[in-house]
This record gives structure tokens, sequence and C-alpha cells, in this order.
């Protein structure tokens, strides 16, 4: 080997050693749990083979809780992707004054907790005398229990994540917005080009590295950033409707003490989010516009 390779592995030995233990070794430990029926107290591990998995895929909770995983994320991607988008597009190419006051008051949630987050919407959400419940109240409308009716619970979380997460989403937009050389969209509108065809056209192709990234954190990090409203509101509630794939893991682990489900539950959302991460390079990656 040459004293150049072996620098090189000199240098990398250290970060390979913090992957392995504090991220392949825990990877392995959970598939070896998923063999087996433990509580996590108890001393002694069943070995049950696959009957963790085999008890799952054979029961309709999965479907529900894959459902509602769907659902997290389609809400997310709205509230923290498709959004954000638009909102930087506006913010940085056709509103001319106050763009340091929106930027700043819509970035402002971003600096709160999500337990913080959560206990605010808990009050807006209130169906008795929330802000929500007081609007539709002028329109005849009796407010719903966002937290207590299946979907509609979803859809109440997932405002929470977005209203906290939107504006660092729409900050990381904004810089990829402003970048795009003005130069191509002053050339675009003395061909009297509309602001849907220079966003269509020029931004949206220019843009498209950050949106790719912007979309997969809205993704993998949204579904784990659910974990704490639905711990501190709804605790997976009404029967499972706010679970999903990630907080369905903590659950059988610290709640149910089946650490074996619980494991098993991680090697399928791993599984899941490898075959996220598969399609995305197939049929998103391929299409990003780089400049050089």
């Amino acid at each position: 080997m040459s004293k150049n390779f072996k620098e090189a592995i000199l240098y990398l030995l250290p970060a390979a050693i913090i992957f392995l233990v504090f991220y392949y070794w825990p990877l392995f430990q959970n598939i070896y749990l998923s063999f087996f029926s433990w509580n996590m107290v108890s001393p002694n591990m069943k070995f049950v083979g696959l009957e963790n998995f085999t008890e799952l895929f054979a029961s309709a909770e999965l479907i529900k809780i894959i459902i509602n995983t769907v659902l997290f994320v389609l809400f997310l991607l709205i509230f923290n992707f498709v959004l954000p988008y638009i909102y930087s597009f506006i913010l940085g190419h056709l509103v001319k004054k106050g763009n340091t006051f929106y930027r700043a008051s819509l970035f402002l949630p971003a600096t709160l907790s999500l337990a913080v987050a959560s206990i605010l919407f808990l009050w807006i959400y209130n169906p008795l005398a929330g802000p929500v419940s007081i609007v539709l109240g002028w329109f005849g409308i009796s407010s719903p229990a966002w937290f207590k009716e299946n979907y509609l619970v979803i859809f109440a979380i997932t405002t929470i994540i977005g209203w906290k997460t939107f504006g660092y989403n729409l900050i990381v937009m904004l810089a990829a917005m402003v970048s795009v050389p003005k130069e191509m969209i002053e050339a675009a509108k003395l061909e009297n080009a509309s602001n849907w065809v220079i966003f269509k056209k020029i931004i949206l192709p220019m843009t498209s590295p950050t949106a790719i990234y912007v979309f997969t954190i809205t993704i993998v990090f949204g579904l784990q950033y659910v974990l704490t409203p639905v711990n501190m509101l709804t605790q997976g509630g009404p029967d499972q409707g706010s679970t999903n794939l990630v907080y369905i893991i903590y659950q059988y682990a610290f709640t149910f003490f089946k650490t074996g489900t619980a494991a098993a539950y991680a090697f399928i959302t791993m599984v899941v989010y490898l075959l996220f991460l598969y399609l995305k390079h197939e049929f998103l990656d391929k299409k990003v516009y780089y400049e050089n």
C-alpha cells in the first residue's frame, strides 16, 4: 500500500469507528432483536424466528399504519414542500417591499420547539373555545374533535409540523430562488413571458437540486418530527388513527414492552426508507438540473 493510501485510511478510521459503533452496530442489533420475544426487563430472551414478522403481515394494523404514514407524507409535502416552494418564488421574485418582514415572520415558528407548538395547537384546535372553533362558529359550523377522529387527526398533527418547519424550508428554497440569474428572468419578461411560464421554464429547472433536498428532508425528518405531537396529544389514538411507522416503534418498545415487535417494525421502516431512496434516485435525481 502506498503512503497516501495509508494516510487516507488513518484519517478515515475515527469516522469509520463512530459509524460502526453508533450506526451499523445498532442496526444489526435491531435485526437480531426482531427474531426474539423480549420485554426489555426479563433476563431471558425467547427466540421466535420470523414469528414477529408473520404476525405483523397477518394483522390489519400494519395496513392501517402504512395508510396513515402515506397520509402523513402527503400532508407534509403540501405544507413543507409545495407551499414553501410557492412562497419562496413569491418572496424572491414578485414581492418588492417588506421582504425582510415577511421572511422573519414566516421563519419565527421554526425557533419554537415541537412541544411548545403541540401545546399551542392543542388550544387552537380546542373544539369548545379554540380560535378555529370560534371562526367556524361565525359560519354556523360546529368544530369537530380534531384529535379524536380518524384521518382528521392526521391533518391536525401535520399542521403542527407544517407550521413549525415551514420557515426553515422556506429559507432554504428562497436561497435557491434568489440565486437564479436575474438576467434570464428579465429576458423572459421582455419576451412577454407570464409568471407561470417563468416559474415552469426557468425557476423549476434552476432550483431543482435544492427542491430535491427539501423534498427528501420533508419526508425523512417530517415523519420523525411527528413523534413529538403524537406522543403528547394522542398517543397514537384514536384506535391507532394517528400513529405511523416511526411512532409505532416507540409505542411497541416503550409502551407495550414488546421489543421484538418494535424491532420488526423498525426493520420494515428501514426497508421503506431504502425503497424511497431508490425511487428518488431512479425517478427524481436523474431529472435534476446541475449547472456544471
